[in-house]
């Protein structure tokens, strides 16, 4: 699925359109979701609309200085990481990721690529980037939980 956001609203929109069908499939099971893309390309302004979807009205903090920011939600539990600053990636050991991956847990990870082998694998593949003075998000469906999220019942 390949969308094209004229600006950061229509960025918060996708998460917001995201959302159900996240909430649904991490009901069964954890749903990871990477969120790539360039500095400045909006992986944190999805995130929020995401957060804003599933019912958080508080303010969504970039986790880059935290590395983690939890959320408990009424339907889900979200897990929001920015490995932006990690510098190795056995220091995802410490957080105690692999303990928060429940069912009912939802777990989105900016420079995922950062993570290594420490990151369990992608449900949900989301990249950002550029197009001139708006942008581009494509999804890649991974998993059956992340085809779920891109099928006609989602988005």
């Amino acid at each position: 699925m390949r969308v094209r956001l004229a600006d950061a609203a229509a960025t918060e929109a996708l998460g917001r359109t995201l959302a159900a069908p996240l909430a649904r499939s991490c009901r069964r099971a954890p749903v990871v979701v990477h969120l790539e893309g360039p500095l400045g390309a909006g992986k944190t302004t999805l995130a929020r609309g995401l957060l804003q979807g599933l019912g958080h009205t508080g303010r969504v903090r970039s986790p880059t200085f935290t590395l983690l920011e939890p959320y408990e939600l009424a339907v889900c539990s979200v897990i929001h990481l920015d490995l932006y600053r990690l510098a190795d990636p056995a220091e995802l050991d410490y957080l105690g990721l692999v303990d928060m991956l429940t069912p009912g847990s939802l777990v989105l990870v900016e420079w995922a690529e950062r993570g290594g082998d420490r990151l369990p694998k992608a449900d949900l593949h989301i990249s950002l980037d550029y197009d001139g003075d708006a942008r581009t998000a494509v999804c890649e469906a991974l998993t059956p939980a992340g085809r779920a999220v891109v099928s006609a019942d989602g988005p």
